[in-house]
């Protein structure tokens, strides 16, 4: 692997480094995180189970990669994001292999357990702490930027699992991914630029004199704790609702078939969201798209509610338009209030009791979308609410350490 990776040219430019890493996050989050969406119930029959128990294991990959999050920040804070990554690369491939010879529960167990390590080593945090990394306090854009391209993993993903199981059963599926991974993702990781060396508490290099480190008050616990919470409620509804986003669809009176075809159009909505990040909303606080964020699923439900199976396309698109900004806020409202010292570490640490709900969450609201319908709407709606109630406390105690 590392000589491969000497014979490949290095991108510098922060371009070329979000093209590359945001492309193989698109292919990480297609062949891991939505994977069960549309394979559970073939995956379930022919290994003897349930689809409930296949977003078990789900769960349970989600909830090892929280687990190991914390570490790989801290790995990434004094390494090479780029060589973190990588290892998320083998994870990845080792859980797909197994995953597709599956013959039970316990394999199906393994294999998530080994893309659940992957997913917390190479998906969000680690892209994001890696970014940090190359370029300090000027990785904002950056950040929107690998969001952008992997807004379009379930877009691209879903239809694309769909296609290869029509054609080849799951297992096809999962090898299909395989071939991506290795075609696709490894030689985009490899020509990632390695960072300088660091030592323990340096600050990340400059990407230029306009990312010199703001001078920034050490955070207060009562400050990091708002913000854990806040990913905590958010978590809970992106997750959950990006795992059963079609049954969501159908629970409101849609067809199957139209059930999957406008949960593909969340990924659009998500890039239109990151898009005006990128442009407009990079003016403003990441305070802001915040506030954005979180009211977006509220706004949604309110909708669909109201309006029943009409209502399930402004559904989509409100809550795609703010998971979109989610997805940046998760790692450019830390860096804003906290800065990128120590970047890597206490964004694992403040996203940990965020994704460990989070990796709970598709068995709960699955649970409860079983049993209650539509109801399960009214679950995701409250902790947005919750959400803009801790916003709005952040940005006072915000401005009291002005």
């Amino acid at each position: 692997m590392t000589s491969a990776a000497a014979r490949l040219p290095a991108p510098r430019s922060p371009r070329a480094v979000v093209l590359a890493l945001g492309t193989a996050q698109a292919v990480g989050w297609a062949s891991s995180f939505y994977l069960p969406t549309l394979l559970a119930e073939p995956m379930a029959r022919d290994l003897g189970t349930t689809p409930p128990t296949v977003f078990a294991a789900l769960s349970a990959a989600l909830l090892i990669g929280a687990l190991v999050s914390p570490w790989a920040g801290r790995r990434i804070d004094t390494g090479d994001g780029r060589a973190m990554l990588l290892r998320a690369w083998v994870l990845f491939v080792a859980g797909l292999a197994t995953l597709a010879a599956a013959q039970g529960l316990v394999t199906l167990l393994l294999a998530w357990t080994l893309l659940g390590l992957a997913m917390g080593c190479g998906l969000y945090d680690a892209a994001f702490a890696t970014l940090v990394r190359l370029y300090g306090p000027a990785a904002r854009r950056a950040i929107s930027g690998i969001t952008l391209i992997a807004g379009f993993a379930s877009t691209v993903g879903w239809p694309l699992t769909a296609w290869m199981e029509a054609h080849a059963g799951w297992r096809g599926a999962v090898l299909g991914w395989i071939a991506l991974q290795v075609l696709v993702a490894l030689p985009l990781l490899l020509s990632l630029p390695e960072a300088p060396a660091a030592t323990p508490g340096a600050a990340p290099p400059a990407a230029g004199a306009a990312a010199a480190d703001p001078a920034t008050p050490p955070p207060r616990r009562g400050q990091l704790v708002l913000v854990a919470l806040l990913f905590v409620c958010l978590g809970f509804v992106s997750t959950s609702v990006a795992t059963h986003l079609p049954a969501l669809l159908m629970a409101l009176g849609v067809p199957l078939a139209g059930a999957v075809a406008l949960a593909a159009l969340a990924g659009p909505a998500q890039v239109t969201a990151r898009l005006a990040e990128l442009g407009l909303l990079s003016r403003f606080s990441p305070l802001l798209a915040a506030r954005l964020a979180a009211a977006g699923h509220p706004a949604a439900v309110v909708v669909a509610l109201l309006l029943g199976p009409a209502g399930a396309l402004p559904f989509v698109l409100l809550h795609g338009l703010g998971n979109g900004l989610l997805t940046i806020v998760r790692g450019t409202l830390p860096l804003a209030l906290f800065g990128s010292i120590g970047y890597g570490a206490r964004q694992g640490v403040i996203a940990l009791p965020g994704r460990l709900v989070g990796a709970a969450s598709p068995f709960l609201l699955g649970w409860v979308l079983e049993h209650h319908g539509r109801a399960a709407l009214g679950l995701t709606a409250t902790l947005g609410v919750v959400a803009l109630f801790i916003l709005a406390v952040l940005r006072v105690d915000n401005q009291a350490r002005r």
